[in-house]
């Protein structure tokens, strides 16, 4: 693998000052910007979508972001001080859109419009740097979003080599370093056009298919189809269906239409996914337009145009409770939305074990905010903060759990067939100190899978004697 070795010529981080930014009960920490990242000339759009990744054995976390040229990763391990570890440059300098989802130490990369290439990065060799293993066309030339749900991709309007446009592909990532093409979704439903997003839980899709509504799949990798369970195709206040996100009891979705733009966010009771509810509506404020919605616990985080961030009380699903903002626009006053609405908040990302959250604006960059007034965690890891070693392993693999609220943890070695090799039920204080015993199995890669009561880890693994 090729190390990637660039020199920015400038680049600005920066807490900048907290009284420019409207907020309540979330703060922030720092900021990230270069100053050398040009707009795009079509919407004035500088950044778009971020994630985050945490390396779980050194314990060290990473924001990243996309801009117009590029991808960028940045060190938040100390929040007050985010640092620049690398940069990964696209094919062109005006990009509209990047999205970035991560599987293991992989970190997936797609963009829409031309003059594309499919992005996988191994980012196992952080702080030191990112080193990129596939830079082409060969898998996919472009796409608008993807999700991650255990070891299979989800990808979304799709053009791949000699292949007509497909609205949406699932591919395996049982060899991460080689996504492997399973299914079409035009293969069983060629009526669907486009598929704009999907939120995706144990392979049942939600789809947000643009001025057709949402459609409920499920890919049944045993058939290896995709099954219709449900549609919402006439609701209220409706528009461009952009992107949702389920409550974590899987009874509320959350849904977002994005143009025209000032549209309600809605609340989408899907107990029956025969037939999903629109069973309420709100505005963070009248006139913005919501972009994209997330959930971790029972609060709902909504990235909006123009207004920023927006969080919600959700501890009863179907009735949210605005309990916080952080406005990362502050061209414009809340409640006020001159000119095009591509401004402000493209997304959020809220699942690194510090508990701080990731924002990405699309002037103004990377931000970096403090939750604990809402959450109440004070950079302590979610119940989901392991490492595993030795790797490569000899005779055995070793977990280390660094919570105390898993109480039973599964534990799965896939071969990169597909095969599960090994699976294992552990609880009590064994939970804590895992001990897998590998003697039996041939030299090669797998992947462990380790799933506690709420949330999920996989990493690639070596035995090598």
């Amino acid at each position: 693998m090729k190390k990637i070795i660039i020199t920015i010529a400038a680049v600005c981080t920066q807490l900048l000052s907290f009284a420019q930014f409207d907020h309540q009960n979330i703060t922030l920490m720092s900021q990230f910007d270069d100053s050398t990242v040009a707009a795009e000339p079509v919407y004035g759009i500088r950044y778009q979508a971020c994630w985050g990744w945490a390396d779980l054995a050194s314990l060290r976390e990473y924001a990243i972001i996309g801009s117009t040229a590029g991808t960028y990763i940045i060190e938040v391990s100390n929040p007050l001080v985010p640092v620049l570890r690398d940069y990964v440059p696209g094919k062109s300098s005006a990009r509209i859109w990047h999205e970035y989802k991560t599987y293991a130490n992989y970190l997936y990369t797609i963009a829409d419009g031309g003059n594309n290439t499919f992005q996988i990065a191994d980012l196992s060799y952080l702080p030191d740097s990112v080193h990129l293993i596939h830079d082409t066309t060969s898998i996919i030339e472009s796409a608008h979003t993807l999700y991650i749900d255990g070891t299979h991709m989800y990808v979304a309007s799709v053009s791949a080599p000699g292949q007509s446009y497909s609205s949406m592909n699932v591919y395996s990532l049982l060899d991460p370093e080689n996504p492997v093409l399973l299914r079409r979704l035009d293969q069983d439903y060629p009526f669907i056009s486009q598929v704009h997003d999907m939120y995706v839980v144990n392979d049942t899709v939600y789809t947000s298919c643009g001025y057709d509504g949402l459609y409920i799949f499920h890919f049944d990798e045993a058939s290896n189809q995709f099954i219709q369970l449900g549609s919402l195709t006439t609701y209220p206040d409706q528009g461009y269906n952009h992107s949702s996100f389920l409550s974590k009891d899987h009874s509320i979705l959350y849904m977002c239409d994005e143009v025209p733009a000032g549209m309600a966010v809605k609340v989408v009771d899907v107990t029956d996914m025969l037939a999903p509810t629109v069973v309420d509506t709100f505005y963070s404020n009248p006139g913005a337009t919501p972009h994209n919605p997330y959930v971790l616990d029972d609060i709902l985080y909504m990235a909006y145009y123009q207004d920023g961030v927006y969080t919600y009380d959700i501890s009863t699903p179907s009735a949210p409770v605005k309990n916080g903002f952080f406005d990362t626009h502050p061209q414009n006053p809340p409640g006020t939305y001159p000119g095009t609405p591509y401004q402000g908040c493209w997304s959020v990302y809220t699942d690194l074990p510090s508990g701080i959250l990731l924002a990405s604006d699309m002037q103004l960059g990377l931000f970096v905010l403090d939750m604990s007034l809402l959450t109440g965690r004070n950079d302590g890891p979610r119940e989901l903060s392991m490492t595993t070693y030795p790797n490569p392993a000899n005779s055995e693999i070793r977990i280390k759990n660094f919570s105390s609220e898993s109480k039973s943890v599964q534990t799965k070695l896939i071969d990169l067939s597909g095969r599960i090799i090994q699976s294992q039920d552990w609880s009590g204080i064994e939970v804590n100190n895992i001990k897998i015993d590998t003697r039996s199995l041939p030299e090669g890669f797998y992947i462990l899978q380790i799933q506690n009561e709420s949330k999920s880890f996989s990493q690639k693994v070596q035995i090598q004697r």
